[in-house]
């Protein structure tokens, strides 16, 4: 029904025509004026292109070297435990403290002993003591010199033996020395109080007047 009348409609024709003709007529008119020369010359235009330089990636470091491989450990082997069973006791232990015993202080150092007491022996000048005399024949060839006689004083001051210790250099007055003062009688030394038995030396010198 609504076709029906839209083709006995002649005046909406008309005006379709008139639409298309103008539109037929603009197109011609924009051709004519350059706007399809522009158009075209902006599609003949040169593309420019621009090489996009390729980016190397960064140099990569060696890879490092492998790691040393520590050999396994040995196996471990777990100790068994062994549990021992005990038979439970009704008896209470006592438990002391025992304290260690001090150790009791060292004794103190001995006291040094102390030194005995000497007295040498002398001549008793109580009793007469008969010096030496000169032998002749040492007097006449003049003899002269320094004996050393050692005494053995017994406890009693008796001299109960003797020797030359140190000779004057002539035998003659030696023997004379030793002769005479061992007829001498003699303090004996002493040794803390107490008489001793000790050998001493006597010195005597033959010297001609």
């Amino acid at each position: 029904m609504n076709y029906a009348r839209q083709q006995k409609d002649p005046t909406k024709q008309t005006i379709g025509f008139l639409v298309v003709i103008l539109l037929h007529l603009g197109l011609g008119y924009a051709f004519v004026t350059g706007l399809g020369r522009s158009a075209i010359e902006v599609i003949k235009q040169p593309l420019e292109t621009k090489l996009i330089e390729e980016v190397k990636p960064p140099d990569t470091p060696p890879p490092p070297p492998p790691p040393k491989v520590a050999p396994p450990p040995p196996p471990f082997i777990p100790v068994p435990d062994i549990q021992i069973r005990t038979a439970p006791t009704n008896a209470i232990q006592a438990v002391t403290t025992v304290r260690p015993t001090e150790a009791p202080p060292p004794p103190p150092p001995p006291a040094p002993k102390a030194e005995p007491k000497r007295v040498a022996p002398v001549i008793d000048a109580s009793k007469n003591c008969r010096l030496p005399e000169y032998p002749a024949v040492s007097r006449r060839m003049e003899e002269q010199g320094t004996v050393v006689l050692e005494m053995l004083i017994d406890v009693d001051g008796r001299v109960s033996d003797s020797k030359v210790a140190q000779s004057s250099g002539h035998p003659l007055l030696d023997e004379a020395a030793r002769d005479a003062l061992s007829l001498c009688k003699f303090v004996p030394g002493t040794i803390d109080g107490k008489p001793e038995k000790s050998w001493w030396p006597i010195k005597y010198t033959w010297r001609l007047q």
